[in-house]
């Protein structure tokens, strides 16, 4: 999210801030949250999933997050929301599991926990017939995606120097 943040001191601030505001008052109310542990039990990893029809966060969840919002985002607020905007006209209409965020550790990366993290969930879609939709904002990561059955099914241009997102689609197993 660097295109995003591209002050690295605002990013390292605002990043943390709007992880934090987007677990608090979405994800973890979805049960869509999931970390994945290293042997010392240390945290180096975590995905955020939205359940079938629950991607769209609600006015009111809207408003008790706000706050958090603009500590996380500054004066790129406005941006951040034309974003949000932006992906939420493009969000595929029918039932799915959706990933909104993956990431690990970067001194953990390599070692399987970012598959043990999409397996977790991939498999809970493919015994509820469920398919399951992602964004990429990077190029190098689609092919990892499409490892996992998900398949380029449009290119959003994001404004304000944003990169080219990739939404991608796995259907249902």
């Amino acid at each position: 999210m660097a295109w995003m943040w591209p002050d690295v001191a605002a990013r390292r601030r605002g990043l943390p801030r709007l992880f934090a505001a987007l677990t608090k008052y979405h994800h973890l109310a979805g049960g869509g949250a999931e970390v994945v542990t290293d042997d010392s039990g240390t945290v180096v990893g975590a995905a955020l999933w939205d359940p079938p029809g629950g991607w769209q966060q609600s006015t009111l969840t809207d408003l008790r997050m706000f706050p958090a919002l603009v500590r996380a985002f500054g004066r790129r607020l406005q941006v951040g929301g034309a974003i949000a905007e932006t992906m939420k006209a493009k969000h595929p209409t029918e039932l799915h599991w959706y990933l909104a965020m993956i990431g690990t550790d970067p001194d953990a990366r390599g070692a399987g926990y970012g598959q043990t993290l999409m397996r977790s969930r991939l498999d809970r879609c493919d015994a509820e017939h469920s398919p399951a939709y992602l964004e990429s904002s990077k190029a190098e990561n689609v092919p990892y995606y499409q490892r996992f059955g998900f398949e380029v099914t449009d290119e959003i241009v994001v404004a304000d120097g944003g990169p080219t997102v990739y939404a991608m689609w796995r259907n249902a197993r």
